[in-house]
């Protein structure tokens, strides 16, 4: 993967890295990414990105030349940029895995080190996860509306850049996709490549059928026909039919594309015309403007429909155009080397931060389903101190903004921590997981959430609270805080 220049960052990142240079306050701190909402008016969402990330940071430093430009910028003293010369980030990185389920105000990343890097590395870590994560929710939202069924990322002509293009088809594929349009995508990250024809294929033969038969001969195992080119029940059918016999005689079979039109009805038209032909193996692909919104009402009304492709509406995100991820400060280190929690506060009680060190437990019914996630204190000291959430016993749990909403809850199976270490030092810890085993993870992961977060209109909230500890001392902070005014 190419590396990335150490200055793509924003640059109040390094007049405050400046500023803690001069002034000495370089100690150690702990960041956390966490997100505010769910994209798309949905009740999940899925984390996607970190294996990107991951990469990155391992080479994220300023070359020489990088130096240079910040010389030139005058805004810099030479002792800083000395120090910058010898950036790399060599603290710790939590997170939960890729491809996991999450919910909004829990931290996917804990991130502790010195504040200058842990500062330089937030542009990175937000740019990288908070897109990948919103196409991955996506299209996992379309293959759920699909039933689970084929659906084909086609988004490179509509995407973002290179670099956006090359994103959204790694993170559809998390998501559910089984394959790309995007042939770059597909040598990158070892999956499928997938298309057809277009209409200009079909356009620059003397007729339909001539081009259909011309991309058979060439592709005779089970050649896909476009069929909306001219007219498609009157033309794009009869000859896709007339070909697809000829192939289904050498030992193939066929399929056709639709990208235009009523797609219940033709869809149905089509399945009709090829049924009545006897060629009722065929299958049939649609694409034009899909998303989850669309394809749900299509099998809801029984289209005949065997293959999706999605293009604009997914690797854009939609109507959403951002994740809502960001990156605050949890605990810093005092002069005597403790670990003090920090909080912000925010006339929005939705942005007053949690504060302290925290990991994330799912909590599990007896059938398997998640239940909540738990917020409980962690020691950045002794990883793996955290709270302890013992089966069988109740807990009352509270609200992320620590206002008056709470729940009670008799733990049925032990809770499953959900930040594991990644990056130790500086150092990755954990071996690199496939694309493909991202993909089947998220998968087995949306099984264990209940449909009513899932649905696509007025989902359900899923729980995500906070222990009574973790309540008390942010109600502590924030009446200290207020106290001192």
């Amino acid at each position: 993967m190419e590396k990335l220049s150490a200055l793509f960052t924003d640059f109040y990142e390094l007049t405050m890295a400046q500023g803690y240079w001069k002034k000495k306050k370089n100690g150690r701190a702990v960041f956390e990414m966490f997100f505010r909402k769910n994209p798309f008016k949905g009740g999940y969402s899925i984390f996607a990105g970190l294996e990107t990330l991951l990469a990155k940071l391992k080479t994220f430093t300023f070359s020489t030349d990088d130096i240079a430009f910040l010389r030139g910028l005058k805004f810099f003293d030479e002792d800083f940029l000395e120090y910058l010369k010898d950036f790399c980030f060599s603290g710790d990185l939590y997170s939960m895995d890729e491809g996991s389920v999450v919910f909004p105000q829990e931290p996917l990343i804990r991130v502790t080190g010195n504040l200058i890097e842990c500062q330089i590395i937030e542009g990175l870590v937000l740019n990288i996860i908070n897109f990948q994560s919103l196409i991955a929710t996506k299209t996992a939202r379309v293959f759920l509306a699909s039933g689970k069924g084929s659906v084909m990322e086609f988004g490179l002509r509509r995407a973002q850049g290179p670099d956006g293009a090359l994103s959204a088809s790694r993170a559809a594929i998390i998501g559910g996709a089984i394959g790309t349009s995007n042939t770059l995508a597909a040598k990158e990250f070892d999956v499928r490549p997938m298309g057809t024809m277009a209409h200009s294929w079909v356009m620059s033969f003397a007729g339909e059928a001539e081009a259909f038969r011309a991309y058979a001969e060439m592709y005779p195992s089970h050649p896909v026909f476009l069929i909306d080119t001219y007219d498609t029940l009157k033309s794009g059918l009869v000859n896709a039919i007339k070909v697809g016999k000829e192939v289904i005689e050498r030992g193939g079979s066929f399929g056709v594309r639709l990208d235009s039109g009523d797609m219940h009805y033709l869809s149905q038209a089509v399945r009709r015309g090829l049924d009545d032909a006897g060629c009722g193996k065929a299958t049939i692909a649609v694409s034009n403007d899909l998303d989850e919104h669309i394809i749900s009402t299509l099998v809801n009304q029984g289209a005949p429909i065997n293959s999706w492709g999605v293009g604009t509406r997914m690797v854009t995100g939609g109507d959403d155009s951002a994740f809502t991820g960001v990156y605050k400060l949890a605990a810093h280190e005092n002069d005597r080397g403790e670990f003090i929690p920090a909080v912000k506060f925010s006339d929005n009680p939705e942005k007053t931060t949690n504060p302290a060190v925290k990991q994330v437990m799912r909590l599990f019914g007896a059938d398997g389903m998640a239940v909540a996630d738990i917020m409980v204190i962690d020691d950045i000291k002794n990883p793996g101190a955290a709270e302890k959430l013992i089966t069988g016993q109740n807990y009352t749990f509270y609200h992320t903004s620590a206002d008056y909403r709470q729940f009670s809850h008799t733990l049925e199976m032990s809770p499953r921590p959900m930040l594991k270490k990644r990056v130790e030092n500086g150092s990755r810890i954990l071996p690199e997981v496939s694309l493909l085993d991202i993909q089947k993870y998220c998968a087995s992961e949306l099984e264990t959430i209940d449909a009513r977060y899932k649905r696509l209109l007025n989902p359900h909230i899923y729980k995500v609270s906070i222990t009574r500890n973790l309540r008390d001392l942010k109600l502590d902070l924030i009446k200290n805080y207020l106290g001192g005014l």
